[in-house]
């Protein structure tokens, strides 16, 4: 089977969030599974400036970690806008068995919508929470654009062997919604477990470390945490907030946090991958993800595997980390997150985060989820003969 994955941008373009890790472990694994060739086409955008590119060669395959084949395409406008991968798409599409498409209001859609029409090629489309934001976030910016984009890309679809690829009964639900009338299969995210966590100690000198880790974006509830945080007014209660975004909401997070009288207590670092990442993770004694909307929302898997208990909003769907004693599941106002802060800091936080790796351990292995994925690919080929 041939496995052709479309998507906007790809790794090591992590300036683009959760998705881009997802896609990566994703595609790893299922250039794991016997019999299936993978190869990914996307663009060398590394962030939203034209001179953010990727140090990357776009005149031939790049060959990833995984052994298979990325043709990165030079962007020359907005985000992803390329020339060169519209000039590539024909091409892999007619090698396809099957397509893969990792976008939603997005440059390669409509093209690659368009193209497996034309070709007759099965269509697994997953919007990676673009849609379920839309559908559910009233902050959720240009939603008329948003609603016909939807309309014109439902018209291109072949729904016989089309399929949607949703990670929660959440988004399966908002998703639906949008693109009325879809299949949509619920196939949740992995995550990369380290072998090995580094050394740490708990509440060091009775301080209560609290981590963000991610895009610094509206959606994502940061505010929020800010005033939770001066809600609680105790200087042993820290933030450290890990990432990257627009300049200008940088900076309006960072006055905030001068408004609030709580500069003191919180620290950017900007962005953290690789080692950094997994010693942000040491360092924290509790990872907060106060998102108004999440398909999966990733941190919270790579906290969890890092042996770091969480408090997840309600607007992403991690119930469980409350009913399985690993973090608390709740409504991300800063008077409620506040509260989860101080009930958090009197739990056994280290005993919860044991609990969420040997959960990660058990349900979330990247393998397990590639199978499934090659599984909805076999049944679109057989729908298709």
């Amino acid at each position: 089977m041939k496995v052709l994955h479309i998507t906007p941008a790809y790794f090591p373009a992590t300036y683009w969030g959760g998705p881009i890790y997802s896609v990566l472990g994703l595609n790893d694994a299922l250039a794991r599974v016997p019999g299936l060739q993978l190869r990914v086409l996307t663009t060398d955008s590394a962030g939203p400036r034209i001179a953010e590119r990727l140090q990357v060669d776009v005149d031939k395959p790049v060959r990833a970690r995984g052994g298979y084949s990325v043709y990165y395409s030079r962007r020359i406008a907005g985000a992803e806008v390329s020339l060169q991968m519209l000039a590539n798409l024909p091409r892999l599409i007619r090698w396809a068995d099957v397509v893969h498409l990792t976008a939603a209001y997005s440059f390669p859609t409509m093209p690659t919508l368009l193209a497996c029409r034309f070709a007759r090629k099965p269509l697994v489309w997953s919007p990676r929470g673009a849609f379920q934001a839309t559908h559910e976030w009233t902050g959720a910016r240009r939603r008329t654009l948003k609603q016909i984009w939807e309309r014109i890309c439902s018209t291109l679809l072949s729904r016989k062997i089309f399929v949607l690829h949703v990670t929660s009964a959440q988004e399966q639900v908002a998703s639906v919604a949008r693109l009325q009338g879809a299949d949509a299969r619920i196939i949740r995210n992995g995550v990369e477990l380290p072998a090995a966590l580094l050394q740490r100690d708990w509440k060091p000198q009775g301080r209560f470390r609290l981590l963000y880790i991610g895009r610094l974006d509206p959606k994502k509830g940061i505010e929020n945490l800010l005033r939770a945080i001066a809600l609680l007014d105790d200087r042993t209660v820290t933030l450290e907030i890990c990432g990257t975004g627009e300049r200008s909401y940088g900076e309006r997070l960072l006055s905030l946090a001068v408004d609030l009288g709580i500069n003191g207590r919180v620290e950017f670092q900007g962005h953290v991958d690789g080692p950094d990442k997994a010693a942000a993770f040491a360092r924290a004694d509790l990872c907060v993800a106060p998102s108004y909307s999440e398909n999966f929302c990733m941190v919270i898997a790579e906290s969890l595997a890092h042996g770091v208990p969480v408090i997840a909003s309600t607007g992403t769907p991690w119930r469980e980390v409350f009913e399985r004693g690993c973090g608390e599941w709740l409504d991300n106002s800063p008077a409620s997150l506040a509260e989860g802060i101080k009930r958090m800091r009197i739990r056994p936080i280290e005993e919860m985060g044991r609990r969420g790796r040997s959960w990660m351990q058990q349900e979330f292995s990247w393998d397990a989820v590639a199978r499934e994925m090659h599984q909805l690919y076999l049944s679109l080929l057989q729908e298709r003969r």
